[in-house]
């Protein structure tokens, strides 16, 4: 089966995930966060992304981002991929491959899902057991949103701005949306839309997604739900 084109729009987030091939290290010392961030930073700014949230974990990386433009974000990924692997294989003497093949990412419905990807991008260190809370990690979004640093490419979104009149207010209430567990439905809901490239948002985003771009933004349905009511009502 020929493979989908990515979902691409301007001004709509996306969740971007990229892995070291075969799940292999990409940051191996504290320098190497720093080079990429770097870097997101500059291609960030070169290609009119808006980097709202991330965190870099040992063999991968999470983004939320916001493209100004269609090709956005494929220009950035290119171009800090390309970028990173020289620097790494030159630092450690390694050659050939470092990250997967294609990134992963899917569009994000902000009304629905915005803050709740925020959450689930910089709880990952929370779920790989490597730290207890958020504000323990290091190489994370967490640092800014909450307030304990400035990290200059990091765009606040309208949600995050509205979660207060001030800043000391926007950051109590930012810090209040981690007393509670994302649900296991919604975890699992993230993970199969960033995995197979879908939309992840209700079904008036997705129509609005499938309409700009003229492809689709869910699954087809399977075996007998192609022939249901709703389907076929759905094909006249």
């Amino acid at each position: 089966m020929a493979r989908l084109p990515r979902l691409n729009l301007p001004n709509v987030p996306q969740h971007i995930v990229q892995r070291g091939n075969n799940r292999q290290v990409t940051f191996a010392e504290p320098d190497d966060y720093v080079v990429y961030l770097e870097k997101l930073k500059y291609y960030a700014k070169e290609y009119e992304v808006k980097v709202h949230a991330f965190v870099l974990i040992t063999n991968h990386v999470h983004l939320l981002a916001t493209p100004t433009t269609s090709n956005g974000v494929s220009k950035l990924m290119q171009f800090l991929r390309r970028y990173y692997v020289r620097y790494f294989n030159q630092a450690y003497k390694r050659t050939g491959t470092l990250w997967e093949r294609r990134f992963k990412s899917t569009l994000v419905d902000s009304d629905n899902y915005f803050l709740v990807m925020n959450r689930y991008i910089e709880l990952n260190p929370v779920r790989a057991d490597m730290v207890q809370h958020p504000a323990e990690y290091t190489w994370s979004s967490y640092q800014h949103n909450r307030a304990r640093k400035v990290i200059e490419f990091i765009t606040e979104h309208d949600l995050y701005t509205h979660l207060g009149t001030n800043p000391e207010e926007r950051q109590a209430h930012y810090r209040a949306l981690f007393e509670r567990d994302i649900p296991p439905y919604t975890l699992e809901e993230i993970k199969t839309a960033t995995d197979k490239m879908w939309v992840l948002g209700n079904d008036k985003f997705k129509q609005q997604v499938e309409v700009m771009s003229g492809r689709r933004a869910s699954p087809l349905p399977k075996g007998g739900d192609r022939k249901s009511e709703a389907f076929l009502k759905s094909k006249e």
